[in-house]
């Protein structure tokens, strides 16, 4: 939806920045001129190919500095990447940066943290079909449990962080959407609510493999096409919930033994554990 805002890009999911805000970082002290550093980092990377980018534009703004400030490299990349789509401000969706918000926060001040919640036993039976996802229910919980509590601790130290609701966003999309452009500035296009039309074309980059490593070497494109399959339509209201009728009662009582509290303190709905 951000991305399709007439003034702002959004790459696919990067992985990189807090690696690339401590080469930088690094650089500093030691008084070194790292912009080869950074492109060689960039370029080197296995998400890279992703972004359809000339290296010789990042580059260019990297300017003549040395040694380079730690978001330097950050702001470089982003902005080569939103000149290309012909827009003037740029955004992020890594959701893995949750973790080092701080660090990013720190480096680029002027970021502003929009955490999108959801219903944490709908992002189970999300999770637990990929392959990159959670093994067990137990193991989801726990992961969301985790990353929920983990962004709200960190949040207390950043000076731009909000929070939207997955539900609230799929039932009624035009005031949620208002308010994040209110939280960062920008002022509200109806194209924004249309986005899924222009999706398929947008989510073309990654129609290849990806080569990540370890146990998983390899997501192939379709199943990283299957992922995103849904930004090609409308916000549907029966994907909020959908744990009341694809979840079995077991695997919802096992779920809130572990991540109830949290999803009590959110305002969700919690069963009474072994209730049907």
């Amino acid at each position: 939806m951000l991305d399709a805002h007439p003034a702002l890009a959004i790459p696919p999911e990067t992985h990189f920045v807090p690696k690339l805000i401590r080469l930088c970082q690094q650089a500093e002290a030691r008084d070194e001129d790292a912009r080869d550093s950074v492109i060689e980092f960039l370029v080197g990377h296995r998400r890279w190919p992703d972004f359809g980018l000339d290296p010789a534009a990042v580059r260019a703004r990297l300017g003549g500095h040395r040694p380079l400030a730690p978001g330097a490299g950050a702001r470089a990349f982003y902005e080569a990447y939103a000149a290309a789509q012909g827009k003037p401000r740029w955004g992020e969706k890594t959701p893995q940066y949750l973790k080092p918000m701080k660090r990013i926060g720190a480096a680029l001040p002027e970021a502003h943290f929009i955490h999108l919640i959801r219903d944490g036993r709908d992002v189970a039976l999300s999770l637990l079909g990929v392959s990159w996802g959670p093994s067990t229910v137990e193991d989801a919980a726990v992961r969301w449990t985790t990353q929920i509590r983990r962004a709200r601790r960190k949040a207390r130290s950043l000076p731009h962080y909000t929070e939207v609701r997955f539900e609230g966003l799929v039932a009624d999309p035009e005031p949620v959407v208002r308010r994040v452009c209110e939280f960062v500035q920008l002022p509200f296009e109806p194209a924004m609510l249309s986005y899924h039309e222009g999706a398929a074309e947008r989510m073309g980059a990654l129609a290849r493999d990806l080569e990540v490593g370890g146990d998983r070497p390899t997501i192939a494109a379709a199943e990283r096409a299957s992922q995103h399959s849904l930004v090609s339509e409308a916000p549907r209201t029966e994907r909020a919930g959908r744990w009341r009728e694809e979840m079995d009662p077991s695997d919802v009582a096992a779920f809130e033994r572990i991540a109830g509290p949290t999803l009590a303190e959110l305002g969700y709905e919690v069963v009474e554990a072994g209730a049907s």
